[in-house]
């Protein structure tokens, strides 16, 4: 079984809603130490199904509940680890003065690479083309070719799943999520990302948003269609905007 779970599946294609999220983090401020219990999890599963602002939404299943809070102690303890360092990891997008030499500029055993300020980057993996969330970078080396490699670990992952990842194809910002009002930030060409799941798989691949059919909002939020061709196989869907996450660049459009 290979379902790799991401801060961007369990947030936004789960779809809480703002007064779950209010919930959840109330629960994680009260008791960090019980929130991902199984039990405590499925109460809270229940409840969010039953309430009036999940009409016409999805159930919730009590193991998202659990994966969001695990995701949320995940990114506070980066956070820590990032406002105790004392210098910040090179710019990975420039290769920056690492060391060229076909030998990695190793980190002492023990400890992590301070994280990129306050952004949040994605990487594509080699071993299926999809793209996941960073949860450490680990170390850095330049090959023969002098192409930079960074020694990632994805969110969710396990340490033997760790990763050397081309730094300048394969690294970029965090591909994110739009709310329903901002489904006409979305244009015919973008580069996205789409959620694909199946019984035994959960990934984010790239594709390029190919058509757009505009529809009236309703209670369920937005019913807008996109048309994608994904660029690992030509392959064609029709999707909601609730499976995309966008270039961050989208944002700013009007």
């Amino acid at each position: 079984m290979d379902l790799r779970p991401r801060k961007k599946q369990i947030q936004f294609i789960s779809g809480f809603t703002q007064a779950e999220v209010e919930k959840m983090e109330n629960l994680l401020n009260e008791s960090r130490e019980q929130v991902c219990d199984a039990e405590i999890c499925k109460k809270l599963a229940k409840m969010f199904t039953r309430s009036k602002g999940r009409a016409g939404k999805p159930i919730v299943k009590w193991t998202e509940v659990q994966a969001w809070f695990q995701n949320r102690l995940a990114c506070d303890l980066s956070k820590d680890n990032s406002a105790e360092a004392n210098q910040k990891l090179p710019d990975i997008t420039e290769g920056c003065s690492l060391n060229k030499a076909n030998e990695s500029s190793h980190i002492p055993k023990g400890q992590k690479d301070p994280v990129l300020s306050d952004l949040e980057f994605e990487a594509r993996s080699s071993k299926d083309g999809a793209w996941y969330d960073i949860d450490t970078f680990f170390s850095h080396r330049f090959l023969n070719t002098e192409q930079p490699e960074a020694l990632v670990r994805f969110v969710g992952f396990e340490p033997g799943e760790d990763e050397w990842v081309n730094v300048r194809k394969a690294i970029r910002e965090r591909s994110v999520a739009l709310e329903d009002s901002e489904c006409n930030k979305v244009r015919v060409g973008d580069l996205i990302l789409c959620f694909q799941e199946g019984k035994n798989q959960a990934k984010y691949l790239e594709a390029h948003v190919i058509e757009i059919q505009k529809r009236f909002h309703d209670i369920r939020g937005c019913r807008c269609l996109f048309g994608i061709r994904y660029t690992c196989d030509d392959t064609k869907e029709t999707v909601r905007l609730r499976r995309l996450c966008v270039r961050p660049s989208i944002l700013g459009r009007p």
